[in-house]
């Protein structure tokens, strides 16, 4: 059984995520549910798919669905063929982010942790848990369960 101490320390423990950039913005999510970074994989096209679901990629054996994270937060900047890959695994569902650029993998302290402001668009809101401040701007953290959920959504 844990004590009282060690039970306080770990609430403080800082946490690490995987950064990416989505149209100038650095996003994050749990190092944990992060399988691993790729360059651009192979995808087949699923015409009936909606548009957020750029197709399927062969991981390995492994079947992942490639979200675009740039249509997801409804973003209509130029976007490139050659956007990056994160792989990521929520309880058996095996999803791929496709994002502009990848950053590193930073650890924040817990007290550095805000609610999602008010100012930034719903359409990209709904899909963060909140905001790190960091030594060189603002880490928006993303929540996997929602994205999953709107994906299921969109494809019912």
């Amino acid at each position: 059984m844990k004590t009282s101490e060690q039970i306080k320390n770990a609430s403080v423990e800082p946490r690490q995520f995987s950064t990416f950039v989505v149209d100038g913005q650095l996003y994050g999510i749990d190092v944990m549910k992060v399988q691993e970074v790729t360059k651009p994989l192979a995808m087949t096209k699923m015409k009936s798919a909606p548009a957020v679901v750029r197709g399927l990629i062969n991981l390995r054996g492994q079947i992942a669905t490639a979200i675009d994270l740039n249509e997801l937060f409804e973003i209509t900047s130029d976007k490139s063929d050659e956007q990056m890959t994160i792989v990521c695994k929520s309880e058996d569902i095996l999803i791929s982010l496709l994002v502009d650029t990848i950053g590193d993998v930073i650890e924040v302290e817990n007290e550095r942790f805000e609610k999602v402001p008010i100012t930034i668009p719903t359409t990209i809101s709904i899909f963060m848990k909140g905001v790190y401040k960091t030594e060189n701007g603002i880490l928006s953290i993303l929540c996997l369960d929602t994205i999953l959920n709107e994906l299921e959504r969109k494809c019912a």
